[in-house]
């Protein structure tokens, strides 16, 4: 899925090991944790609220990604679920603008100004973006719920810049290149299947790790094929690189997917890119 303190300058990127609990789980699970429950359940009539204490990865976009806790709202398996996020990016209102612009939201009265719909509401507040959405409601009933997020704010530790996983450094290099710059933030975890999800977050653009089960895994790599731009690398059962968009897939047996993304997606160097999935490949075998 702030900032009540003074917001470090970014370390030296020297990778660390993820701690038992991420310190990116601190920051979101914290807001999760101290949500009134009762408000949530009554204002969204849902059976129940429940905090999913598992870190989740981050939400990774241009020009903002959140660090995010869940609160689960049924028993049922892939049930609804409310997510709660801070973004790792300082923003202004500004910012807020863009967003607003861009995601084409209606004005909302929360915090210092934020915008929303039926299903999510984003707010600015003492230099950060914050995002509550979940399951079809109203506006209305999502800034209830985005004005109890500002008043559980305060004392909550600003998101940490660096969160790392050994293994994702072997791509990181390589990940510098297609870039054009060093990441400014750092986002490694991992899925609800425990697979690496690796992200470098740069001023202007992310470039994110993960994998994926899907019976269409070979139909869907047939496809990617056959693209004019798609460019073959020598790992699994077959992997391409799309050297217009910079998106690459691996196929690992009939139902695993590993895509590497950079956002925005633009042309990039498929040499560059080639190296990055051989040098991460290993970590989804």
């Amino acid at each position: 899925m702030p900032p009540l303190v003074s917001v470090p300058t970014t370390p030296s990127l020297t990778p660390t090991e993820t701690p038992s609990t991420p310190p990116s789980a601190k920051v979101a699970d914290t807001l999760c944790v101290r949500m009134d429950q009762a408000l949530v359940q009554s204002t969204l009539a849902v059976p129940l609220v429940e905090i999913q204490p598992k870190p989740m990865p981050a939400e990774f976009g241009v020009p903002i990604t959140y660090d995010v806790c869940q609160l689960q709202l049924s028993q049922l398996p892939n049930g609804p679920v409310l997510r709660v996020g801070v973004s790792l990016q300082l923003a202004t209102k500004t910012t807020l603008a863009q967003q607003q612009k861009a995601l084409k939201g209606q004005a909302a009265v929360v915090g210092e100004g934020g915008f929303g719909n039926a299903t999510s509401v984003v707010f600015l507040f003492q230099g950060r973006l914050y995002k509550v959405a979940g399951p079809k409601a109203t506006l209305a009933q999502y800034v209830v719920l985005a004005q109890d997020v500002v008043r559980q704010i305060p004392g909550v530790p600003a998101p940490e810049t660096l969160i790392v996983r050994e293994g994702c450094e072997r791509g990181t290099a390589a990940v510098a290149k297609v870039m054009g710059a060093q990441a400014t933030y750092r986002r490694d975890g991992e899925n609800e299947r425990g697979d690496l999800v690796c992200g470098w977050i740069s001023t202007n653009g992310v470039l994110t790790t993960s994998a994926r089960r899907t019976p269409q895994a070979v139909a869907i790599m047939t496809a990617f094929r056959k693209l004019p731009t798609a460019q073959t690398i020598p790992l699994g059962e077959e992997a391409y690189v799309d050297s217009a968009t910079g998106r690459t897939s691996i196929r690992f047996g009939d139902d695993k997917l590993v895509d590497l993304v950079p956002l925005p997606a633009r042309a990039v160097d498929p040499d560059a890119m080639t190296q990055l999935a051989l040098a991460v490949a290993r970590l989804y075998r």
